[in-house]
């Protein structure tokens, strides 16, 4: 059990990155609407679509759902889905794509670490650069573990940014492109505080996830397969992926 300490540490993380994430809305935002009117979407569609389970209208779980990326294409593909978030401007953000691009999804302000949906309520559950970011990942993950149905799909798409120091760049298309430097800052300050930076990943999530229950596929670094747009430039920390199947209930 936490203590209070650890449970008021844990609390101003999140007040932190929710801050952080509501001032980077609008220009996070802007990367992925071009992501989705690229070949990037279409590189996701086709990586994400071999590692679904069968079904037709699939109830999808986004989380971390930032802009709205995964709602959008998983709308197109005819799916049920579900966003939730923290950062009310993200929220916000992922509301105005759904509507530019005609699609549908439920969108939700919520904490991935205290997940507000029944047992088993989804067949998928889907992740993009989230868990680094998160004060207790193994508690988001329990949580997850707990919302899929037996034989459903945990995707989490992530980077090791354990020993990454965040810089600005000089291009116009990159994701830290014109951030100001006390944005850097607080980016840094907080990454350096939380628990998954001290682990190395994607082993330390595999041998995690194997704990609860899942049978895990990995891929070391994803980037080339879905990272193609030569209008965007992202950064060149490997993005790797998470493919777990609950084994249980």
């Amino acid at each position: 059990m936490k203590s209070q300490a650890a449970w008021t540490k844990e609390a101003d993380i999140i007040r932190r990155v929710e801050s952080y994430w509501d001032t980077r809305s609008p220009d996070f935002a802007k990367v992925r609407r071009k992501e989705l009117t690229g070949v990037d979407a279409g590189c996701w569609q086709e990586l994400v679509a071999r590692h679904l389970p069968p079904g037709d209208s699939l109830k999808i779980l986004d989380v971390g759902t930032g802009a709205g990326f995964f709602p959008v294409l998983f709308s197109r593909m005819g799916h049920e889905v579900t966003g939730i978030d923290m950062s009310a401007g993200m929220l916000s953000e992922a509301r105005r794509n759904l509507e530019l691009f005609g699609c549908q999804a439920k969108l939700l302000k919520m904490n991935a670490q205290k997940l507000e949906f029944s047992e088993e309520a989804f067949e998928v559950v889907i992740s993009r650069r989230l868990t680094w970011t998160l004060p207790d990942v193994m508690e988001a993950y329990r949580e997850w573990y707990r919302v899929l149905k037996p034989g459903g799909m945990l995707l989490n798409f992530d980077s090791d940014c354990g020993e990454v120091v965040f810089s600005k760049a000089a291009e116009q298309e990159n994701v830290h492109a014109g951030i100001e430097d006390a944005l850097l800052t607080e980016c840094n300050e907080i990454k350096d505080s939380l628990r998954i930076t001290t682990h190395r990943r994607p082993a330390w999530d595999s041998f995690f996830l194997k704990e609860l229950g899942f049978s895990v596929a990995m891929e070391e670094d994803i980037a080339p397969l879905v990272q193609r747009d030569p209008n965007l430039h992202y950064d060149n920390v490997p993005l790797f992926a998470i493919y777990g199947k609950k084994d249980r209930a």
